[in-house]
């Protein structure tokens, strides 16, 4: 990518997370690239989509719970591994919930989501210690769901319990 590309890029970026944190999620698009100093059309080929730039904007966040996957995977047993992971994407969609919003998305960073829950699943299963019924795509939409409803932390950590304790064999506590 040109130099002057790359700034554009930034430039959107930098200001579609004020604007997003202004205004939510469905913020007008126009008024993203008013504020990076772009046309309309340089937003549109950068982020051909909604769902685009708000991944953009949080691809810190998503980084940091992939590498926190594979922390996980190193450190602690299969489903500990898991339900800590879940817990914490649950946490981090209640804190940026223009992400949970978009989360039914197919793009590059729901697919980095999906494949890091699928991992941790994949090895509790074959550990012989959540259901083998159970799918990435199934806790996924129950972490959203759990992030985007619970009235507070506690609520959502009693939930994400009930979540852990439904999925379990019966082998893990």
């Amino acid at each position: 990518m040109r130099a002057d590309g790359r700034r554009n890029r930034e430039a959107l970026v930098t200001a579609a997370a004020k604007v997003f944190a202004e205004a939510g999620p469905d913020a007008p698009l126009d008024d993203i690239a008013r504020r990076a100093g772009v046309g309309n059309a340089t937003l549109y080929r950068h982020f051909p989509t909604r769902r685009a730039l708000l991944a953009a904007v949080y691809v810190d966040e998503l980084t940091a719970l992939w590498d926190y996957a594979e922390l996980l995977r190193e450190q602690e047993a299969p489903a500990d591994a898991l339900h800590a992971w879940l817990r914490a994407l649950a946490t981090q969609l209640a804190h940026t919930r223009e992400l949970a919003l978009a989360a039914d998305a197919d793009g590059d960073w729901y697919a980095s989501v999906r494949a890091a829950v699928a991992g941790l699943l994949t090895a509790a299963q074959r550990a012989g210690e959540v259901r083998t019924d159970v799918t990435a795509a199934d806790l996924l939409a129950l972490v959203r769901g759990v992030a985007l409803t619970s009235a507070s932390p506690d609520q959502q950590a009693r939930l994400l319990d009930l979540v852990c304790h439904a999925v379990a064999t019966g082998r893990h506590p």
